[in-house]
């Protein structure tokens, strides 16, 4: 796999239900540029000391970092996400990340809500680490896919927002029924960071292996490549139904190729492999 200018990492949610010391050795075995690390109830996600032993041992460097503000981590590093966010920009700078990957309060989080945009505007200004907010989704009834429940404040979809900096997750996008690449133009220089995974539109939460849905993946790459994108592209694919090993590496391997084919300076046409059991949903953990 040749490399591009575009570092392409790996999300250590990708290997769920492996923990983090997995996805290093599985970045470093298979060629990834770094590691984007997800904190959750995985106690080496929560320890800089611990996360910065495995980047040295892998060799893989640690290039950013999910706050925990999601629904599986609410119990992590307490109950103030606004705490949880500011620990997780001083972690990132203690370890030489880059980028710190947030979600949009929930609604029900009323004050974090409230100084939601002003504590992102604030960190971002204080120090070389970018806050970059995801795209998220409406929730919607199995039983009423024509109603929206209201799940974020101020809302689920950063174009609605002046956010200095935005992370484009094409799952999500796939569930809100949006298209990646007009979501790469609407975005423009805010765009920094990519996740990368593939979906189809319906209301699961997917993150398939790029190229095994509807979201045109090397169309999104290769308008990135085009711009001269300046942030990171992190495979955060959902193999937490991987019946074994082997088809977990297969699949992390057909994301790293899917990548790098479309962010050559010359595209070269990739498809990944069938799933081995395309009968088993694969809803994302997260």
């Amino acid at each position: 796999m040749a490399e591009t200018p575009i570092p392409v990492t790996l999300s250590t949610a990708s290997v769920y239900p492996r923990r983090a010391a997995f996805a290093f050795e599985a970045a470093a075995e298979i060629g990834y540029d770094g590691v984007e690390v997800m904190v959750w109830s995985d106690p080496a996600t929560q320890d800089p000391a611990a996360l910065s032993r495995l980047a040295e041992r892998s060799g893989v460097p640690i290039r950013s970092i999910h706050a925990p503000t999601l629904l599986i981590s609410q119990r992590v590093w307490g109950r103030s996400p606004a705490d949880k966010l500011a620990r997780t920009v001083d972690m990132a700078a203690e370890l030489g990340a880059g980028t710190v990957v947030v979600h949009p309060p929930f609604r029900w989080q009323y004050k974090y809500a409230r100084g939601f945009e002003e504590q992102v505007r604030e960190l971002n200004a204080s120090g070389p680490v970018t806050v970059a907010v995801e795209n998220m989704y409406p929730w919607r009834p199995h039983s009423r896919l024509d109603r929206e429940l209201k799940a974020y404040l101020p809302g689920w979809d950063p174009s609605e927002h002046d956010y200095d900096a935005v992370t484009l997750d094409l799952s999500h996008a796939a569930i809100a029924q949006q298209d990646g690449l007009d979501l790469v133009r609407e975005f423009g220089d805010r765009l920094r960071h990519l996740h990368l995974a593939d979906g189809t539109f319906n209301i699961r939460d997917e993150h398939l292996v790029p190229g095994r849905g509807d979201m045109h993946c090397d169309k999104v790459l290769t308008e990135l490549a085009h711009n001269g994108f300046s942030g990171d592209v992190v495979l955060e694919i959902s193999t937490r139904k991987a019946r074994d090993a082997h088809e977990r590496h297969t699949d992390l391997v057909a994301a790293l190729e899917f990548a790098r084919a479309y962010l050559a300076p010359v595209p070269v046409p990739y498809t990944p492999p069938e799933p081995e059991h395309r009968h088993r949903p694969s809803d994302a953990w997260w």
